[in-house]
Parts: C-alpha cells; structure tokens; sequence
C-alpha cells in the first residue's frame, strides 16, 4: 500500500512539474527542416503562417486549431518542439484534407488561447516531461 501511495504521488509530482511549461520560441524552418517534414507533409496542402503572402483565397471553410504534445522527458528542448510542430502541422494538414481546404493561411501559434503570430518562427511550452505545440489557422482554398 505505500509503495502504491508513494508511486501515485511521484507519478502526480511529475505531472504538475510539467505545468509549468516555459514559452520557447524556434524557427519555422529549422522545423521544417528535421523529421523530414517537408516531405511528409508533401504539397496537397500549401501552408502559410500569419504575415507571409498568399496566392488569392476563392473561398473560407473554416478557422480551426489543433493542440499536440509529445514526450521531451531527456530530450533537448529543440528536438522535441521540432518534433510536436510536425505533428501539429500534420494535424492541421488532416483537418484540411477533411473540410476540402488546399490551403492554411494565417497560421498563428495559439497555446492556451494565447495567439504569437510571426511569419518566421513558432511557440512551443517546454515543460519537465511535455512539450507542446498549438496552432490556429484559417482553412481555404486558393487557386491553383
């Protein structure tokens, strides 16, 4: 019984120590190039974070977001925003595929409701065991 007791409050001391994420902020284009991003992402869907020009919009289908987080438990801090920004990217690469958007625009970083908008990097919260990435984009379809 007290080793269970012991694991149970070890296990929620490490939890709340990620609560305290700290807000880092890495380039877009060091992301895109690790994890093979550019190629898993491919081009059925074009990307275009807030202040970069876009071709013209023919048509809004939805503002969206989407949330991920990922294991940095020994990780550095890079590696693994790197990491949870591919699958954020990915995420908003589904939704897009799934609402008939070719395109994101204004593709913002949004953790915790709290929008950083720049053409050139994206927020990520490190914490002890967590990192996470948040974006918010408007799903479009541009023409071809």
């Amino acid at each position: 019984m007290k080793k269970t007791l012991f694991a149970a409050t070890l296990l929620a001391a490490s939890f709340s120590a990620g609560a305290a994420d700290t807000m880092l902020k890495f380039p877009i284009a060091g992301a895109m190039a690790a994890n093979n991003a550019q190629s898993r992402l491919g081009d059925s869907v074009k990307f275009y974070f807030a202040g970069q020009p876009t071709p013209p919009v023919t048509s809004t289908v939805i503002t969206d977001k989407t949330s991920q987080r990922t294991n940095s438990f020994g990780k550095p801090a890079e590696t693994a925003c790197n990491w949870v920004f591919l699958s954020a990217m990915l995420a908003l690469q589904k939704r897009a595929q799934d609402v008939g958007a070719n395109a994101v625009v204004n593709i913002v970083s949004n953790f915790n409701n709290v929008e950083m908008a720049s053409a050139t990097e994206f927020e990520c919260a490190e914490g002890a065991i967590m990192a996470g990435v948040a974006l918010k984009g408007d799903f479009v379809k541009i023409a071809p």
